[in-house]
């Protein structure tokens, strides 16, 4: 018997899907609308899940090679390791589908490509970069490799994350973010249409936010932009919980059924909602039929969408034409090798003052609350084994270790303590517990028996159970409350209250750590943040100030000879200590291998060749609103910031020397030599920059244009050729991307700050004339107090205006509730009372 069509590897794809949609019923159809898409036995369908989280290695699902964070990959500025570890995920994923081909699915969540705007959001970890071109570059790399390059199949099918504006947590699910024109094209969609139209990434997942008053989940942006990239076209696919959010936290529909409606008509194809039950969803699509709100067509196209990702993982074919097949659980966490490669170029010296590397055998005090732990986060697998940095350094000399935290025992009024018996807290005999101030009024204690950590149950009583903090609901984590009775402490979940306490220091890890700091050669302090407390997923940090600086402090005055680590999913300010330290270095979570790869950096195994791939500011003061998306008039990324920062974006210091030669331009390469001029072999990241020195408008202080990461020996020279193609910009009268005729200037470094070859080009672009005619308003050049609704700018108060540049003098009348003036070629539009919406001015 000839089976059926849809199961013929020898017709396209999108015949095979026409063919299966065509044997489906209505109500199978609406059925597959769901992330978890249920069997259809008659058809011989298996059961399909969308969604196998895939970040920096395989989440979730238990032990698994663990790579460093995504921020920490971007930081070797290395593509094609970036796109091996991404091959090395997706070969692990395919060892879990085998392990469980249903609950294992092969859609995996990653990568992440949202601009890293603003360093305090609370995922900045999951990103790779403020620059667009490093996020597209390092995003089209990492899901190469999840994908496969097979010509048919995919090893995996990528999915990229969280299309659009998506740069804080506070109030994520209800916040706008609003993108005005150049915004948007020349800062937002480069980082979703690089790996888009690399062929790379094959779906995309919308974000919790709004975009210009709408939800993301109904941009129109959806179809308009993210389809055109791609000709074989795009899955689309929703955040958790997101599309009943519509109807519901952001009440932009009232109805479930017109907001589901008006989801598969924006063009998404793939409902997480819910968890595994698809009632609301098949309860709101059947009534969208019903009352004439949806065509079945709708409904056909995204399924059809979802079953041809299916069919090109090689569901539907013999298992022995899919090379991916063949992988079994066997290759679950056996990438090491690469962890460790990936963990050494994550590191960032970011300072050094001859203090690196260190000489072996010196005597050192290790100390900090990273120097003997691995942090995972919320979307890191299970580390299979752990090499810290105290142990990566016992390899090269002594060790003396220490904390750096308090020990403390919690007194009870009536003189009791509280106490730790099988994980089960109360008062009773004294329990001693190390007291970890992660900042902001947020305490972790754990009991130094167990190394349990204190925490509450669904319940509300306190029990000591778990081995880090950790989980959606982070339930070890208390604030500390002082009363005149003593110290309550308030769990920040359940907030339920536990004392007053009398606090009594045992142990003063300051005092420790700094007598041990006295009495070693060096002391190398490592600290940083724990991904799950004070800016993670649904929390934006308050403050790029590291909490320990007293640590710091205590520590570098005790012994001068002192060398920060830092360990964190975020730049960090320092408050001036960077001043007093000969060295600091840098590096993102890095999974299982980071303390070998810390360990080798600092006693110079190996040259670090990290560059920093955001902007680290010296305060807060450097930053604007978290909520202003408008990286121009804020003048917020390297691109934009004129201050001086703590270290720049690109920078990197290495133990060997490089010069640069003199630049050449020709046919849109910048050509330069390069050559180690040091004692030590070393790999050297060239940036180029551009300025546009002759624009209309404001453009970047300084572009990325391209990169090259090369490794040279001692003496060794190379040729470096970089291609100059983001010399355009978003042009708002012709609404295409323009490079204007003039002159650049072209700059390759070491860093967006550290220079060291400039050229000046004449470029023979496009002449663009003034405006004329009607100004749309969302293209303004410059705003104050406005919001963006749709096509209209919403003026928040009286006197908030919005200005044109370089337009044709000519009659113009203000719109209703506004007035109008003119300084030579630039026109200002103020709003006399709030709330005024214009479209534009006429």
């Amino acid at each position: 018997m000839a089976p059926l069509p849809f199961r013929d590897p020898g017709l396209p794809v999108e015949d095979r899907v026409t063919d299966l949609l065509g044997r489906l019923t209505d109500e199978e159809k609406v059925a597959l609308l769901h992330q978890h898409q249920p069997a259809v036995p008659r058809l011989g369908l298996a059961g399909f899940h969308t969604g196998m989280e895939a970040l920096h290695g395989v989440a979730w699902l238990g032990p698994a090679t663990v790579f460093p964070q995504a921020i920490g990959l971007a930081s070797s500025w290395d593509t094609g390791l970036v796109r091996r570890v991404g091959e090395a995920t997706g070969v692990e994923a395919r060892g879990f589908h085998h392990r469980d081909p249903v609950k294992h699915g092969l859609n995996v969540w990653a990568p992440v490509v949202n601009p890293l705007r603003d360093p305090r959001w609370g995922r900045n970890e999951e990103g790779y970069s403020e620059d667009p071109t490093l996020t597209a570059a390092m995003g089209t790399a990492y899901a190469s490799g999840l994908r496969g390059d097979h010509p048919r199949f995919l090893r995996t099918a990528p999915t990229l994350k969280h299309f659009l504006g998506y740069n804080n947590e506070d109030d994520r699910c209800v916040t706008s973010s609003d993108l005005r024109p150049r915004v948007l094209h020349e800062y937002e969609l480069p980082c979703f249409r690089g790996p888009v139209e690399a062929g790379a990434a094959v779906a995309v997942m919308p974000s919790y936010n709004l975009v210009n008053g709408r939800p993301a989940h109904l941009s129109p942006l959806l179809e308009q932009e993210v389809q055109t990239w791609s000709p074989d076209g795009v899955a689309v696919v929703s955040d958790a919980y997101a599309p009943s959010n519509v109807a519901g936290l952001q009440a932009y529909l009232p109805t479930q059924a017109e907001a589901h409606a008006a989801l598969l008509h924006a063009g998404l194809h793939s409902f997480t909602d819910q968890d595994d039950d698809p009632t609301l969803l098949i309860e709101s699509v059947t009534t969208a039929i019903k009352d004439g709100l949806l065509d079945q067509e709708v409904v056909d196209r995204a399924v059809g969408r979802v079953l041809a990702l299916r069919f090109r993982l090689g569901e539907f074919d013999p298992p022995e034409d899919n090379p991916y097949a063949a992988i079994t659980s066997d290759v679950i966490g056996t990438h090491g090798e690469l962890a460790l490669e990936a963990a050494r170029q994550a590191v960032v010296l970011l300072r050094n003052e001859s203090a690196l590397p260190l000489t072996a055998g010196a005597a050192l005090a290790v100390i900090g609350t990273h120097a003997d732990t691995l942090f995972e986060d919320w979307y890191s697998g299970t580390l299979p084994y752990q090499v810290t940095v105290r142990r990566g350094l016992e390899e090269f000399a002594p060790v003396t270790f220490v904390e750096g935290v308090d020990r403390i025992a919690l007194r009870a009024a009536d003189g009791r303590y509280l106490g730790v018996r099988g994980g089960v807290v109360g008062l009773g005999e004294r329990a001693l517990f190390d007291r970890f101030d992660w900042g902001d009024g947020v305490w972790t204690l754990r009991d130094v028996g167990s190394r349990r950590f204190l925490g509450v149950a669904e319940d509300g009583s306190l029990v000591a159970t778990a081995a880090m903090p950790g989980g959606w609901d982070v339930r070890e984590l208390f604030e500390p409350r002082l009363t005149d009775a003593g110290v309550v402490l308030r769990n920040k979940v359940q907030e339920t209250d536990t004392g007053p306490f009398e606090v009594e220091r045992v142990v003063d890890g300051l005092a420790a750590a700094a007598e041990a700091a006295a009495r070693a050669d060096v002391a190398v302090l490592v600290l940083g943040n724990d991904p799950h407390v004070n800016g993670r997923e649904t929390q934006d940090r308050t403050t790029l100030r590291l909490p320990s600086l007293d640590l710091v402090r205590a520590v570098r005055e005790a012994n001068p000879n002192t060398v920060l680590v830092l360990v964190s999913s975020y730049p960090y300010a320092l408050d001036g200590e960077e001043e007093h330290l000969p060295a600091i270095v840098w590096t993102a979570h890095g999974g299982q291998e980071q303390g070998r790869a810390v360990a080798e950096a600092l006693f110079g195994a190996y040259s670090p060749s990290g560059k920093l791939t955001q902007t680290w500011y010296r305060g807060d003061d450097d930053l604007p609103d978290i909520f202003d998306y408008d990286i121009i008039r804020a003048g917020s990324t390297y691109l934009y910031f004129t201050g001086e920062p703590l270290f720049p974006f690109g920078h990197g210091l290495s133990y060997t020397t490089f010069e640069y030669s003199a630049l050449e331009w020709a046919d849109g390469v910048a050509r330069l030599s390069v050559t180690n001029t040091g004692a030590v072999a070393g790999a050297e990241v060239v940036q180029l920059y551009s300025s546009a020195l002759d624009s209309r408008v404001r453009q970047p202080v300084r572009r990325l244009q391209s990169f090259d990461r090369v490794h040279l020996a001692p003496g060794e020279t190379t040729v470096v050729e970089l291609r100059a193609d983001r010399l355009w910009h978003w042009d708002v009268i012709t609404r295409r991307r323009v490079v204007e005729a003039g002159r650049y200037e072209l700059c390759a470094g070491s860093s967006s700050r550290d220079i060291r070859a400039r050229l000046v080009v004449d470029v023979p672009g496009e002449r663009i004339g003034p405006r004329t005619g009607a100004l749309p308003a969302l293209d303004f050049d410059d705003c104050d107090g406005v919001r963006l609704v749709d096509d209209e700018v919403v003026f928040t108060r009286a006197g908030a205006w919005i200005a044109f540049h370089d337009v044709t003098p000519g009659s113009r009348s203000a719109p209703p509730g506004t007035r109008l003036s003119v300084d030579g070629t630039s026109v200002v539009l103020t709003a006399e009372t709030a709330g005024v919406r214009v479209r534009e001015v006429g």
